[in-house]
């Protein structure tokens, strides 16, 4: 968001107000096709007769008043679309092509305020996330959706009755799963569609009977449709086992941020059965649906690679603003203007809200403590709606702006010399192009300004089983041509630690002979465990002293250690420096993954800092263990009483020290 302005006349904040409200205050009616989605062509229709026309046919009906109705173009070529109709074959023939026309003229759900029965009317969020689900359909691709759920819009009914509209309308035989994390979850979305049942108009069946659900083979968590076999199963993430077998052609999957994980499920497993069951056919659905729980967890994951059009799914996310609800008279423009702060101005000049959204948003914020918590539970953007945290290290914004200079890499592969270890390794470097390969690479060594001391690479030590942590191995470029330190390289694998130190000297000998920082604490660990290696030296010796005898740029803390020791003080060095490169765009990130693990990195309640439960930090410790580096250099190369270089330049610019 901009900086707001802090200064606006009455008359041009009346002025504005007014203009918005008018944009707002579209005509909707879905009987009439007014302001419905989709191409539409006009019929007319004769209130006397009540009868549909087409235009053409209007010259005998002059003597009655007439009102135009705008339906579907697809409508016209249906087989069952006359000149002249009744309304109730208008109306099942359309049925089959205006979902909103439908929904009015056969679908009754419970009015929340009142607790009556009544037609549904598409309010505009749910108008929006129609208009995603038809572009599918009507384009006959599998529809996939995963949609982050503000309260209150109804997102949950929408899903559940286009599906129903699926089932009663387009297919027989067209099963379908209902999924949330609790089983009561699941039956009241069901609740729903039996009402929807319950009051459905005879006449717009096939056979002209009522539509019911039965219990099918017995089963209380299995109904079918009379009339359409059409299966509705109910499960939920508590009993994963129940979902594997089922025979369904579409999957509604409800609050999926809360299914939790145990050592024996998870929502990956019980997503992929879902998937799996789900044939990539048109007309099959699959909606991951959830208001937000934090980040790091199944649904955060998957919303970003949405978002980042790395999954089957189109995102969709419905900011407070856009639900009519959440609206409040303004008695006194001026004096609510005065009120508001620099936030809430941001609302009015970034996202177009009108005063009545914004006196409402001011009145609502005095319940809650922080504005954080009203963010959270009314967010502006996605990345409000997951910033629940208030431990969580890295601001979202923040992220969400660095996210736009990721880039898919240009190459993958991996680095391979005359060895895998030892001297002759580093001998005969050439990089192999390899579509899986654990080396990534966002730009090649400059072979033309490749010099000593341009590159920098650091190395986080992780585990060697395909469980345990990674191994990272990132390249910093000092002298980008963007100007500011770039990520151009990152190697990400498991591998046995001698080896994983000596593929870091080959990456950092190809990097013009990089300064190589290796996080030395797992190793040192490894000579504890085992002193002796099966030629009689030290690990330690074995590993670090070796590349340092053959890689002459290795990084070394003192005369006699070689690499970088973390600590919780030098690592929270680290981490406040990473913090502010972060904040004040210091660096050019090009890796989705750091910034998804910047998203789950938090403090801990003890002070320490590191990824949420689950997940891992190994690529955001190669950023800060390179800072690590930086200002141990910076420390000892100052000069008595001056202050650190690093807190006069940026620090992964080689000019730090």
């Amino acid at each position: 968001m901009n900086n707001p302005e802090t200064t606006i006349s009455a008359d041009e904040l009346l002025a504005e107000n007014e203009r918005r409200k008018a944009a707002l205050d579209v005509p909707y009616d879905p009987i009439a096709g007014i302001g419905c989605i989709g191409e539409r062509t006009m019929l007319l229709m004769t209130q006397k007769t009540h009868k549909v026309i087409a235009p053409e046919k209007v010259a005998g009906c002059v003597a009655y008043a007439c009102s135009d109705i705008w339906v579907p173009k697809q409508m016209l070529a249906d087989a069952d679309f006359k000149p002249h109709m009744s309304w109730t074959e208008h109306a099942r023939c359309r049925s089959r092509y205006d979902f909103e026309f439908w929904c009015r003229e056969c679908v009754t759900i419970k009015d929340k305020t009142t607790s009556r029965n009544i037609p549904f009317t598409l309010n505009v969020p749910q108008r929006r996330v129609l208009a995603r689900l038809e572009a599918m359909r009507t384009a006959a691709q599998p529809i996939r959706l995963i949609m982050l759920k503000a309260r209150q819009w109804g997102g949950s009914t929408l899903v559940q009755i286009y599906m129903a509209w699926l089932q009663i309308v387009h297919h027989k035989r067209w099963n379908s799963l209902i999924c949330g994390h609790l089983k009561d979850t699941s039956a009241s979305i069901k609740g729903m569609y039996t009402r929807l049942l319950a009051n459905y108009p005879k006449e717009m069946t096939d056979d002209g009977r009522e539509l019911r659900f039965r219990s099918f083979e017995g089963s209380r968590n299995v109904s079918e449709i009379t009339g359409r076999e059409c299966v509705v199963a109910l499960s939920s993430a508590e009993s994963q086992e129940a979902i594997r077998g089922y025979d369904i052609a579409m999957a509604h999957l409800t609050e999926v941020a809360f299914w939790r994980s145990t050592p024996t499920k998870s929502p990956e497993s019980l997503i992929r059965a879902v998937c799996g069951s789900v044939a990539m056919l048109p007309d099959s659905v699959i909606v991951l649906e959830s208001t937000a729980n934090g980040v790091g967890n199944y649904f955060h994951t998957e919303w970003l690679r949405s978002k980042a059009h790395l999954s089957d799914k189109e995102a969709v996310f419905v900011p407070w603003y856009e639900i009519e609800i959440y609206r409040r008279p303004v008695t006194d423009p001026m004096a609510l203007w005065r009120k508001l702060d620099d936030y809430e101005r941001r609302l009015w000049h970034d996202c177009g809200v009108t005063l009545e959204m914004l006196c409402w948003y001011h009145s609502k914020r005095r319940e809650y403590t922080s504005h954080a918590l009203m963010k959270a539970e009314y967010p502006s953007n996605d990345i409000e709606a997951f910033s629940l945290s208030g431990r969580m290290v890295f601001d979202a914004s923040l992220l969400d702006h660095m996210r736009r200079d990721c880039l898919p890499p240009i190459a993958t592969g991996d680095i391979h010399g005359n060895a895998q270890c030892g001297d002759v390794c580093l001998q005969g470097l050439h990089f192999v192009p390899a579509e899986n390969g654990l080396l990534r690479v966002w730009k090649m060594p400059d072979e033309v300004n490749c010099h000593k001391g341009r590159y920098l690479v650091s190395v986080d030590v992780g585990g060697t089983s395909e469980k345990s942590d990674f191994s990272v191995i990132a390249v910093i470029d000092r002298e980008a041509a963007c100007g500011l330190p770039e990520v151009v390289a990152q190697w990400r694998g498991h591998l046995d630690h001698d080896l994983m130190a000596w593929k870091s000297a080959q990456i950092a000998e190809w990097y013009g002979r990089a300064l190589l920082v290796i996080e030395s604490n797992t190793l040192e660990t490894d000579v504890k465990r085992n002193s002796e290696s099966p030629d009689g030296r030290s690990v330690k010796e074995y590993i670090l002293t070796r590349i340092g005898k053959a890689y002459p740029n290795l990084y070394r803390r003192s005369e006699t250690r070689w690499g970088i020791s973390t600590n919780v003080n030098t690592k929270t060095m680290g981490v406040y420096e990473l913090m502010r490169h972060v904040r004040d765009h210091l660096y050019v990130e090009r890796d989705t993954e750091a910034i998804d693990e910047m998203s789950w990195f938090e403090m801990k309640s003890g002070g320490s800092f590191g990824a949420i439960a689950g997940r891992h930090d190994d690529i955001v410790m190669t950023r800060v263990i390179a800072l690590m580096a930086i200002w141990e250099k910076s420390r000892t190369t100052a000069h008595p009483g001056t202050e650190p270089a690093l807190y006069k330049r940026q620090l992964l610019t080689r000019n730090a020290y």
